[in-house]
């Protein structure tokens, strides 16, 4: 069942238009990704699903219930999360002052939630007391996507999870990602290393200019070869 969808999105910064007509979905417990060139519209098409951006035409839905007109602040309330590709943690701030902030839709006690994130992310229960700021790139993004799953969300949205980090924490950040999945959580992500993504993927998305150029599977993606020649370097 689709529990998250972007369909016919037209939206653009200023007077000029950078999705023009591209749709998005992602089902429960599944992973999709976003890729495409530079320019192709990923960013763009998640901030509007998101709400950061106002669409000219097309609608945004949660479960069939139609969201476009929603905040971002109530679609977070609906059980969505976004962690941005930069400037995503508070650097003065502790590890664990930095998950008490995304706790801030909890009303109950949030420990066990914690617990959980330390249980995916077990640097950053020993890293807790350290500010954020003096934490690798690596690490930083931990403490990003850990913050994000503190509000207990439904869907989360990851943009360039992996961006300026090593292949070995890459691997690293997409094993911690499927393991988010299996938790039923839905994972929507923009990923500039569009094989290692798409690997990982139960479903993709190839934008080009603002479109669908391409639909399917992760693997049958990576196994088509007009794919792998204009957008995976062959």
């Amino acid at each position: 069942m689709t529990y998250l969808s972007g369909e016919n999105l037209v939206a653009g910064y200023g007077g000029a238009d950078i999705l023009h007509g591209c749709s998005i979905d992602v089902s429960e417990g599944e992973i999709a990704v976003i890729v495409g060139p530079n320019g192709s519209g990923k960013s763009t098409a998640m901030k509007a699903i998101f709400g950061m951006l106002k669409l000219k035409s097309g609608n945004v839905k949660i479960k069939g219930e139609d969201i476009t007109s929603l905040s971002v602040f109530e679609r977070v309330k609906k059980g969505m999360a976004f962690v941005p590709q930069t400037n995503n943690v508070f650097t003065s701030l502790t590890v664990e002052e930095n998950l008490e902030m995304g706790a801030f839709l909890q009303q109950d006690d949030f420990s066990s939630t914690m617990e959980d994130v330390y249980a995916l992310f077990p640097v950053l229960k020993e890293k807790r007391k350290q500010e954020a700021g003096e934490l690798s790139g690596g690490q930083r993004q931990q403490v990003a996507v850990g913050r994000a799953l503190m509000t207990k969300p439904k869907v989360l949205i990851l943009d360039e999870p992996t961006a300026g980090v090593s292949p070995i924490i890459m691997d690293e950040l997409f094993d911690r990602i499927i393991e988010v999945s299996k938790t039923g959580i839905s994972i929507l992500m923009v990923e500039q290393n569009a094989k290692q993504a798409l690997n990982i993927a139960d479903k993709g998305f190839v934008l080009s200019q603002g479109v669908n150029k391409f639909t399917g599977t992760g693997v049958s993606l990576l196994n088509n070869s007009e794919v792998r020649k204009s957008f995976l370097g062959g």
